[in-house]
């Protein structure tokens, strides 16, 4: 009677669509997006997607050039065979859940009665477990359970020797279903009873090491006559009562399934050694060996009551002669990592996490802006701007001075200035760096709070709140905020809150969609910090725009030097804005502006092109000896 079953798909169905496949279901392999990428001009913009029949399920937007349709992030449904069919407008399969007295409770829930906390209620895909906890009390002197809640506790959150966090919760090796938790340095712990599963016996998974089996899988079984319930492959009728083992007794009643699970004792001798007799529910130790007051392990003699650590996922304890261990319980990951996030595995660290990656905003050539939350957009403003702000807490401040250089239309960037406190860091040209007023040689670091350094090409100035900035002392700007920043920030970066849709929000809260009104409402310090434009220019403008040299010098970019690249990030608006930037360039040498932001987005997704300068004969300033009083810009 079990319906065929299929895997959850990846969140992220990246690339669109000139031929797409029918979807049936959001949540299964049969639904994919086939065909061929579809470029896209308007950078963090959504992008409606005709040809997706199921449209809900997905949500478009232009990033990197190429049109990327990201999944609904759906709740797990790994082990369900009671799948419900998704409501209205909705996309994603539910498991079924569980009522109780009138209450409805989400499968993979748990609650306790009101009126006795050691009564404990689980809900797994439409099943009702029940069960008492079995406390543990590693300690000698155990303070009586407070009002409302179960078990004594203890003083200090160590088990074993391993410590337990709030955030982490921490298990015994010899019985994996004792869980610890430690609340304002008292700790808990408990064991309960698995709850019953509701999928086919072949389904059903036991890892070593862990507490519970669980289902593989997911599906949805054809439903039983009416009052009926179904448990695994089995029907059974309405007010049937029955055993699933010693352990266990179920009822139906009205097509709920209720059972009751004796929770075993909390054993102290490992799995190997425990036993159980025919026709019991629980294992049990051997005989207890006469106390001893040390532990040999691992070739050592250790004292009782002494711990050590065998690595970062494991430690243990002499407990009266016997050797103890404990481990964390490493939540689960849905894996792969959602979009703009990464897996890590810090160093003497148990469990693996995935953390959202930095914010980043870049600028660069005749100013282009690519903010947080990767809208892209142009910017022709001669004065002073508010880069980027803490525009609640007031941690910092960026601001940047561009000056037009001699040119009718254009501008560039030419000054950086950051305010952390009452630290101030100014950057300019050619790599100047002055902190506090005073001109400082890099590297240059404030203990605690400041470290400036060189990169191959670029200054790096990192602040001890996580604001990092990278300038190649010509054009090139690019800040970095944590995420701790989502939301907080404003000015010519945006706000950071993951909409890009909304970034070109003025100072006075108006939503715009001209970049140049935009721009101009983050103007700070008056005219006076705004540099006089030529009205005079030697070449006529449009001729040079339509220069045969600057397409050629931008069609690099295009080239096999960049080829790696080429299928993570569209080269198309790096091109455009290449042309751009050498409609009145001072030098010729303003299409490399282009190139070296590429270039970085390109590292920042793992693609490293090392000889790219050489290729295209753009040099970095630090490659360049430039004499006194220097004014040109250099590559």
């Amino acid at each position: 009677m079990e319906l065929a079953s299929t895997p959850s798909t990846q969140l992220t169905l990246s690339l669109a669509l000139l031929v797409v496949a029918a979807v049936r279901r959001c949540d299964t392999v049969s639904e994919s997006i086939i065909g061929s990428r579809e470029t896209c001009d308007v950078e963090g913009e959504d992008f409606t997607v005709d040809k997706i029949p199921n449209t809900r399920c997905f949500n478009c937007i232009c990033k990197n050039g190429f049109v990327e349709c990201l999944k609904q992030q759906c709740p797990s449904i790994e082990g369900c065979y009671t799948l419900l069919e998704p409501r209205n407008d909705e996309c994603c399969h539910r498991c079924k859940g569980c009522v109780k007295n009138g209450v409805h409770h989400a499968s993979e829930t748990e609650w306790t009665d009101a009126n006795d906390p050691c009564r404990i209620m689980t809900c797994k895909a439409g099943v009702i477990t029940e069960s008492r906890l079995r406390c543990y009390t590693p300690c000698s002197n155990p303070i009586p359970a407070p009002p409302g809640q179960c078990c004594p506790t203890c003083t200090g959150c160590y088990v074993n020797g391993q410590k337990v966090t709030a955030e982490r919760t921490v298990t015994t090796t010899e019985d994996p279903c004792v869980t610890c938790r430690c609340n304002m340095g008292r700790l808990t712990c408990a064991k309960q009873a698995c709850p019953v599963l509701h999928c086919p016996a072949s389904r059903i998974i036991r890892e070593p090491g862990e507490c519970c089996p669980h289902c593989k899988g997911s599906g949805r079984f054809l439903s039983p006559p009416k009052g009926a319930c179904m448990l695994g492959t089995t029907v059974y009728n309405s007010g049937t009562q029955f055993y699933l083992d010693e352990c266990t007794r179920c009822s139906c009643t009205n097509s709920v399934i209720t059972c009751t699970k004796e929770t075993c004792p909390v054993l102290e001798c490992t799995s190997e050694h425990q036993t159980t007799l025919p026709g019991r529910c629980c294992p049990q130790c051997p005989l207890i060996e006469e106390s001893r007051a040390s532990c040999t392990y691992g070739g050592r003699t250790y004292g009782d009551g002494e711990s050590w650590k065998l690595d970062p996922c494991k430690a243990c304890a002499c407990m009266q002669g016997k050797v103890r261990c404990a481990m964390p319980m490493c939540p689960p990951l849905n894996l792969p990592c959602p979009p703009n996030s990464r897996l890590e595995h810090p160093e003497g660290q148990c469990c693996p996490r995935c953390v959202e990656s930095d914010g980043v905003c870049t600028v660069f050539g005749d100013p282009h802006y690519r903010t947080f939350d990767g809208k892209f957009f142009s910017f022709k403003g001669p004065c002073k701007y508010q880069l980027v702000s803490d525009c609640l807490g007031h941690t910092f401040s960026i601001r940047v001075t561009n000056d037009a250089r001699s040119t009718r239309s254009s501008a560039w960037t030419k000054t950086i200035a950051l305010k952390v406190g009452d630290l101030k860091v100014n950057l300019g040209q050619r790599m100047r760096v002055k902190v506090n007023g005073k001109k400082v040689e890099v590297p240059y670091r404030i203990p605690s709070r400041l470290d400036i350094n060189r990169t191959v090409d670029s200054i790096l100035v990192s602040t001890q709140i996580g604001i990092k900035i990278l300038w190649d002392g010509i054009s090139f700007l690019e800040i970095s905020a944590p995420t701790s920043y989502r939301g907080r920030l404003c000015g010519l970066c945006g706000n950071f809150n993951s909409l890009p849709k909304d970034d070109l929000t003025t100072r006075r809260g108006r939503l715009v969609q001209d970049p140049q009104l935009f721009g101009q409402s983050w103007t700070v310090g008056g005219k006076k910090m705004c540099a006089a434009r030529s009205r005079t220019i030697g070449v006529d403008r449009e001729r040079r725009c339509r220069s045969k040299k600057n397409h050629r010098l931008c069609n690099r970019l295009r080239s096999q030097v960049f080829d790696p690249c080429h299928k993570k990030v569209n080269p198309t608006m790096y091109y455009k804005a290449c042309l751009q930037d050498m409609c009145e360039c001072p030098t010729e040498n303003c299409y490399c502006e282009s190139f070296t932001a590429y270039v970085h987005e390109c590292q920042r997704l793992g693609i490293q092109l090392a000889h790219w300068r050489k290729s295209t004969r753009c040099r970095a300033v630090w490659d360049v000896a430039a004499p006194q009083g220097f004014r040109r810009r250099v590559r």
